[in-house]
């Protein structure tokens, strides 16, 4: 274990001992005049501005105000001191904080007397010989077939389709209006039915209701008897149903010709237009998903060639957020300990890899401004289809503040400058 003291002048920092690589223990002062220096300052303010009975503004003695007001005053500059000296302790041993600190000895203030603190707090860690220059990764060739164009192009078409009437047979995906009287097994009263729209084979009703309309024809009666199964949910969910029914209307599906005048109900000029539109967006998005493969390929391989300890609390705090995270995506009802220790080796690289770009980022210069800020909370906003005050709700709810979304920003910068250094060979598409 290793202790440093400190002395000489009006150092803050009067020790720092090692409890391990990533915790450490300060013995911190605070000198008496410097105490005494703020609360004067204080009580000298409220004077001025004190209004006490019998006396004009600033005129009041000094013995009043600080009768009135001297525990207050004495609670409020050691609200101010006390970060303030921690700050500058840090700074004196060099030391980033990770985590929140910890009072490890209270002490009993007494006007005229220096305050002596024990802290003990988690640091990052020391990485020696960081080395991120050069990186290797391999670079696949990114092409878009035309296949995949004509695929999106087909789609585009069918969000464009038409229902027209029809007289031929009843088929998947036509939709149909009918008229039907149901009643329930063991029910007395029928529930009569006008106008019903349905989908073949879309739901919710079951597959044998659709598979007994299939190759009917407008106009033509239908009886069934269809048992509903639990879900989804219905008015006949769980129950026996016999139906005695008519076919009003068959609606089939008409598909637009994929040509230029559908390229211009799209809003281009032209078909090739569109294709050649549909294929810059594709590549652009293949493209980013390479960069990204490249970008993990780095990390993964920074994660490697660095070893060094984890402050616990960092890994605690990420293991809880994965927690989070799963039980309220997945509705996961397995106890939380169980979740924690399955996800306990992700939390751990995940923390190492934000140590490890955090370091590469301070080296590199990168910084993350409100420019940067408000394109990511749009960009999220975009694709989750949102308000962008949502997004800013949802960090805050969650975080406190935005850290935690401008921490994102960062370590994405740095994979970006990251990529822009590493060295690629060519790889399998």
């Amino acid at each position: 274990m290793r202790f440093i003291k400190f002395s000489g002048g009006q150092t803050v920092l009067k020790s720092c001992e090692d409890i391990s690589s990533t915790k450490k223990r300060l013995q911190i002062e605070i000198p008496a005049e410097q105490i005494e220096a703020e609360i004067k300052k204080a009580l000298q303010d409220l004077q001025r501005k004190a209004k006490m009975p019998g006396f004009r503004p600033g005129k009041t003695p000094m013995s009043m105000v600080e009768k009135k007001f001297g525990k207050e005053v004495e609670a409020e500059a050691l609200d101010k001191l006390i970060p303030d000296h921690y700050i500058s302790a840090l700074k004196e041993a060099n030391l980033t904080p990770v985590t929140k600190p910890e009072m490890e000895s209270k002490f009993d203030f007494k006007r005229g007397e220096a305050i002596s603190m024990t802290i003990s707090v988690e640091v990052r860690p020391k990485v020696e010989n960081l080395q991120y220059e050069n990186i290797t990764v391999k670079e696949v060739p990114v092409e878009v077939a035309d296949a995949e164009i004509e695929d999106v192009i087909n789609n585009l078409a069918e969000e464009k389709a038409t229902f027209e009437s029809s007289e031929e047979p009843i088929a998947s995906g036509d939709l149909v209006t009918v008229d039907y009287t149901a009643i329930e097994d063991g029910g007395q009263e029928p529930t009569i039915s006008k106008d019903a729209v349905f989908k073949i084979d879309n739901g919710p009703y079951p597959e044998e209701f659709f598979n007994v309309l299939k190759g009917k024809k407008k106009d033509e009666a239908f009886d069934m008897e269809v048992s509903f199964p639990d879900e989804p949910k219905t008015a006949f969910s769980g129950k026996k149903v016999k139906f005695d029914g008519t076919i009003k209307e068959a609606k089939k599906r008409s598909l637009p010709a994929i040509d230029d005048e559908l390229a211009k109900d799209i809003g281009f000029e032209s078909l090739q237009a569109l294709r050649d539109k549909i294929k810059e967006n594709l590549l652009a998005a293949k493209n980013r998903e390479a960069d990204a493969v490249k970008q993990r390929e780095i990390l993964d391989k920074l994660l490697e060639t660095h070893s060094f300890d984890l402050p616990e609390g960092l890994v605690k705090a990420e293991v809880a957020q994965i927690v989070g995270d799963i039980k309220t995506a997945k509705k996961d009802e397995r106890a939380e300990d169980v979740i924690a220790q399955e996800v306990h080796h992700d939390a751990e690289r995940r923390v190492k890899g934000s140590l490890l770009l955090e370091l590469v980022g301070e080296k590199e210069g990168v910084t993350v401004i409100e420019d940067d800020l408000k394109r990511e909370v749009v960009s999220i906003a975009q694709r989750f289809y949102i308000a962008p005050d949502a997004v800013v709700k949802f960090y805050v709810d969650r975080d406190g503040s935005l850290d935690g979304l401008k921490r994102i920003i960062f370590e994405k910068k740095v994979l970006k400058a990251l990529l822009d250094k590493a060295q690629t060979v060519k790889g399998e598409a």
